[in-house]
């Protein structure tokens, strides 16, 4: 039997003060699919650094335009995605963030973090206009979550 996917949406303004609420969203539905906390964490920090691109860098601060976000949870995994009404970017032209000469910059992390806590990351120019950020995350079974109880936890970069 094949279950089938719930999907929850939520549009905000381009407004900073809103990602609290998309964050305890995420938080709330990581728990709801079963991650483990670090999973869970790793997961809402994607999800805030792409909301916060999307605020900030596709529809920079505009009131008149807003961030979509859409989860859409499976059986053993959680999909996000995040779009931007603004002129969008491409993702190959972004500085390298450990490039020796950007280590020090904290501009550029958001997109590193997404690639790093995610299992997938990727970014397509909506037609209308605007930029998605679809990631995805699979959850897993719970025999080898527990199995990976007391192994060295890692850093941002899987250090």
């Amino acid at each position: 039997m094949m279950l089938a996917e719930n999907v929850v949406e939520l549009t905000i303004a381009s407004q900073l003060e809103f990602i609290d609420l998309v964050t305890t969203l995420t938080d709330n539905l990581t728990h709801m699919v079963g991650f483990d906390e670090e999973s869970a964490y790793w997961i809402n920090m994607a999800v805030r650094e792409s909301v916060a691109n999307a605020v900030e860098h596709g529809n920079k601060y505009d009131p008149q335009k807003s961030v979509d976000i859409r989860f859409t949870i499976g059986v053993d995994a959680l999909r996000v995605t995040v779009r931007d009404y603004g002129e969008g970017f491409d993702p190959s032209t972004l500085p390298d963030p450990l490039d020796p000469n950007n280590l020090l910059n904290p501009a550029g992390r958001g997109i590193l973090y997404m690639r790093t806590f995610m299992d997938s990351v990727e970014y397509e120019r909506h037609p209308d206009g605007g930029m998605i950020v679809s990631m995805s995350k699979r959850r897993l079974p719970k025999a080898a979550q527990e199995a990976g109880e007391g192994e060295h936890k890692h850093d941002a970069v899987r250090n």
